[in-house]
């Protein structure tokens, strides 16, 4: 059976109604034939509510305690969208980054992942059941909660992908794709069928925010094909891979 990486961002869960709707997303992807893995960001606006308040009990915040309050918001929505995908009659197991067998550097607030041993995560397919992983987290060789830097949940999905060999990384967001410019400010902006790792990884470290520059770096590292789509929409997408054909473009931005 194929298998599909997930991932949905803050604004895809930021809502009961949007919780529910990435469940039945999720339930028609394993109606169609593949294995799906999910990754999951905080709620929409959840990080910097966190933040704020680490901010009001101390100037200064201990990096090492301030992944540890970070680190919650992804518990919260994994744990919400395990219930509403069980809810719906899928079998879903909500696991933490450590539990997923993420392993980082000691650099809190923008660790690097060292290794990754997702056995838990390989079990639950195995077993039928849909892994549903918090993004963004990991835990260091000490043994402490670690985070990934902002976009984290990008990096966590694409290297989940890679360890778990899967056939595609899909990264749902709250645009159709990567588009030629910002469509915000640009009238004429076109949305981008393909892109290749080396000019996503361009538009990202210029601050384009449709993908964290490390996931792609890490997508491009290990071949992995990604593609950039809405939650909100059907169609749509930009494919992110080495080399474009028209038949992988319109397959995989359906």
């Amino acid at each position: 059976m194929h298998l599909v990486i997930q991932k949905y961002g803050g604004t895809s869960v930021s809502n009961i109604a949007r919780i529910r709707a990435v469940a039945e997303r999720v339930q028609r992807t394993r109606q169609q034939g593949y294995d799906v893995v999910v990754v999951v960001s905080a709620m929409a606006g959840e990080t910097d509510r966190l933040l704020h308040l680490a901010q009001t009990i101390a100037i200064t915040p201990t990096p090492r305690e301030l992944d540890l309050l970070l680190a919650t918001g992804e518990m919260v929505a994994v744990a919400l969208v395990a219930m509403a995908l069980q809810e719906a009659g899928c079998q879903a197991e909500a696991l933490t980054g450590m539990q997923a067998g993420i392993v980082t550097d000691e650099t809190h607030t923008a660790a690097c992942i060292t290794n990754l041993v997702p056995i838990r995560v390989r079990r639950a397919l195995a077993a039928g059941v849909i892994p549903v992983v918090a993004g963004f987290q990991g835990i260091s060789s000490r043994q402490d909660i670690t985070t990934l830097g902002r976009g984290g949940s990008d990096l966590s999905a694409v290297a989940l992908a890679a360890a778990l060999q899967a056939d595609l990384c899909e990264i749902y967001t709250d645009v159709d794709g990567v588009y030629s410019a910002d469509p915000r400010k640009v009238i004429h902006a076109q949305r981008l069928e393909w892109i290749s790792y080396e000019d996503m990884l361009m538009m990202a470290e210029a601050g384009a925010k449709v993908l964290q520059a490390r996931a792609v770096e890490c997508a491009w590292h290990y071949s992995v094909p990604v593609v950039v789509k809405s939650s909100f929409t059907e169609g749509g997408g930009t494919l992110v891979s080495h080399a474009k054909t028209a038949t992988d473009a319109q397959h995989w931005a359906a």
